[in-house]
C-alpha cells in the first residue's frame, strides 16, 4: 500500500488492514519489537517508506484512509503545517455528526513526546484531532513534488496490552499508552462515505 504510484487528480482510498501487523516506521530497526512475542502472537513485522513510530493494526479495528492531493488542487498548501488542517477539520465535521463531541484540531507544529520517537500516536502532528488530550484521528503526510498524501487513521479498538507486548525494552507504562487514543466505534463504511461526501464539498 505504501508503495502504489499516486494518481494525478484527487483520489481517496479506504485501506483495509488484511492481517495483524507492527508497522513500523522507516527509520526504525527490529530491534525496538519483541520479536518472539510478536511470533507467537502471529503479528507480521513490516516497514513503511514514512519516518515516525510504530503503528499496531488490527483486522477489522480501524479505519484507515488515504487522501491524495495534487500540487494544482485548491487543497493544496506548501506549507506543510497548514496543509493537513483542512483535513482535520472535515474530520471533525464529520465525527460531530455521529455524536462525537469536544473535538479540537491541532494547529501548530509537530509536537514530539518522550514515546513519539517509538510509537506514532504518542506525538501530535499538524490537522490531527483530539478530544480530552487524547488522539482521535492521527495524520502522516507523504509529500512529493507533485503530490501530498495523507494518511488518516482512526481506533475503533484500543487495548494497549496488546501493542505493549509487541515491544521490546525500554517501552511505556500501560497506563502512559493508555492515554494516548480515543475510540472512535462507529459504523467504519458509514464513518467512511460520510467522509467521502464532506470532500465533495471542498
Amino acid at each position: 500500500m505504501h508503495s502504489r504510484d499516486l494518481p494525478a487528480e484527487r483520489g481517496i482510498w479506504n485501506v483495509k488492514v488484511a492481517n495483524a501487523a507492527l508497522v513500523l516506521g522507516s527509520s526504525q530497526r527490529d530491534d525496538v519489537v519483541d520479536l518472539e512475542e510478536s511470533g507467537k502472537a502471529k503479528v507480521d513485522v513490516v516497514h513503511r517508506r514514512t519516518g515516525g513510530g510504530a503503528v499496531y493494526l488490527e483486522i477489522g479495528q480501524h479505519l484507515w484512509v488515504d487522501v491524495v492531493v495534487p500540487v494544482d488542487d485548491d487543497l493544496w498548501s506548501d506549507d506543510v503545517v497548514i496543509s493537513s488542517q483542512w483535513i482535520g477539520d472535515a474530520w471533525s465535521r464529520v465525527l460531530t455528526t455521529f455524536g462525537e463531541s469536544l473535538l479540537s484540531v491541532h494547529r501548530r507544529r509537530v509536537e514530539p513526546s518522550t514515546w513519539s520517537k517509538l510509537i506514532c500516536f504518542a506525538g501530535l502532528g499538524p490537522g490531527e484531532v483530539l478530544t480530552n488530550g487524547r488522539k482521535v484521528v492521527g495524520i502522516s503526510q507523504r509529500r512529493t513534488n507533485k503530490s501530498a498524501r495523507f494518511q488518516c487513521f482512526i481506533h475503533r479498538r484500543w487495548v494497549p496490552e496488546i501493542f505493549l507486548s509487541l515491544l521490546a525494552l525500554p517501552r511505556p507504562s500501560i497506563e502512559e499508552l493508555s492515554e494516548l487514543v480515543a475510540v472512535v466505534d462507529h459504523d467504519p463504511t458509514l464513518v467512511f462515505k460520510a467522509f467521502v461526501d464532506e470532500l465533495k464539498l471542498l
